[in-house]
């Protein structure tokens, strides 16, 4: 189950998404984070699929790396659809069975809402897939250096973020060896109900608690020993440059958002 984990993975290529800017893949995944939000009904997902259908084949993904990682996410799916077929209301009544009730518009809201939340992990993951934790890290800190204005900490905030990014796939590794070691001894991780395989869990979160801040030791040793001190005065071996590739990603973007937008009018 850990390994179907891919949040901060990044998997290296040549093709025209790797080469985008990450500026421009960041306000891309904004827009389409939007786009995904402007979606009236199910039936208009087919505009964000056929969207993300051309990025993943423009990127060199599979599909299966975008349904990796929705897997982990497939308990929270389940109860998002059943929390919102059960008790949304609505006018039409299928079946009602005490405080439970079952309606036509608690259909649609439940396939609604769970559908959003795939599409909104699936089209996310492109940019963690296809930009690197540095590319990302100088991303997000030249998009946020006008707020140093007001004394916004822009390099910190982007560093933390590239960090955690950078040591999710980490301790994921990490736990997935504490856990075969703990198997090997006798430990049952698989067997029984949800709530047993949770309990189950408990045990990883020690040594896994004591790698980390081992590892966080040591990457502060290794800053300190650089003489890091920040981001002020430092230049950037690849600087960041815009490209008609860029140009055009955004427009097909920004297409993509005024249709779904048109459509969400025009349904209702």
């Amino acid at each position: 189950m850990l390994k179907d984990i891919t949040l901060g993975q990044y998997m290296p290529g040549n093709t025209l998404v790797h080469r985008l800017d990450p500026r421009t893949k960041i306000i891309l995944t904004i827009l389409y984070i939007a786009i995904i939000f402007c979606v009236a009904s199910p039936l208009w997902y087919v505009i964000p699929l056929a969207y993300i259908l051309l990025a993943t084949h423009l990127s060199g993904l599979k599909p299966k790396n975008l349904l990796k990682s929705i897997k982990p996410l497939r308990f929270l799916l389940i109860l998002t659809f059943v929390l919102n077929l059960f008790f949304s209301t609505g006018e039409t009544v299928w079946l009602h069975w005490g405080i439970l009730k079952i309606t036509k518009e608690g259909l649609v809201t439940a396939i609604h809402f769970a559908m959003r939340l795939v599409f909104l992990v699936a089209g996310t993951s492109i940019l963690t897939l296809t930009t690197s934790p540095v590319a990302l890290s100088d991303g997000i800190e030249i998009l946020l250096r006008p707020l140093k204005v007001i004394h916004f900490p822009a390099h910190e905030l982007a560093m933390m973020m590239t960090i955690a990014l950078r040591f999710i796939p980490t301790l994921i590794e990490e736990a997935d060896k504490i856990m075969k070691a703990q198997m090997a001894r006798g430990a049952d991780f698989e067997s029984g109900n949800l709530l047993k395989r949770a309990k189950a869990m408990i045990p990883l979160l020690v040594p896994l608690f004591v790698s980390a801040f081992r590892r966080a030791g040591d990457l502060a040793m290794a800053m300190e020993a650089r003489c890091y001190h920040g981001g002020e005065g430092r230049t950037r071996l690849r600087v960041l440059k815009y490209t008609k590739n860029d140009l055009w990603a955004a427009l097909i973007t920004v297409a993509t958002l005024i249709v779904t937008i048109l459509a969400g009018k025009w349904i209702a």
